[in-house]
């Protein structure tokens, strides 16, 4: 079978202040057919999708981080502002109600298993 050519390749775009867990994310979701694109923290996250919303179908986000914000407040600003993107948080210390991410935006625990994120984005995109 053929990779899928960087253009057909779902893009998701990765929000994580620690470097060991975003680069262990961006392997899993590279390996898995997605293109990536990091930040560091949410003000860099908002940089990126200036240039490249239309490109990006998920917001992947932890919600703890240093900046302006954090990953709650990102998300409700990309639902806002860009609501075809779909919405994807993670912790490893909150525990957001439902009802508290936009858009019907999924949750994640940390630590998570590289399957279950993966179909997690899958289903999303899907949807």
């Amino acid at each position: 079978m053929l990779a899928p050519r960087p253009e057909e390749q779902p893009v998701v775009l990765l929000v994580e202040d620690e470097p060991l867990v975003r680069m262990t994310a961006v392997d899993e979701l590279e390996d898995a057919g997605f293109r990536v694109l990091e930040a560091a923290n949410a003000d860099i996250a908002l940089l990126v999708l200036e240039t490249c919303s239309d490109e990006v179908q998920v917001l992947f986000t932890d919600v703890d981080m240093p900046g302006s914000m954090n990953g709650m407040a990102l998300a409700e600003q990309v639902f806002a502002r860009w609501p075809h993107i779909r919405l994807l948080i993670s912790s490893g210390y909150a525990c957001p109600d439902p009802d508290e991410i936009p858009d019907h935006g999924r949750f994640i625990p940390k630590p998570y298993h590289p399957a279950t994120l993966v179909r997690q984005i899958h289903d999303m995109i899907r949807a």
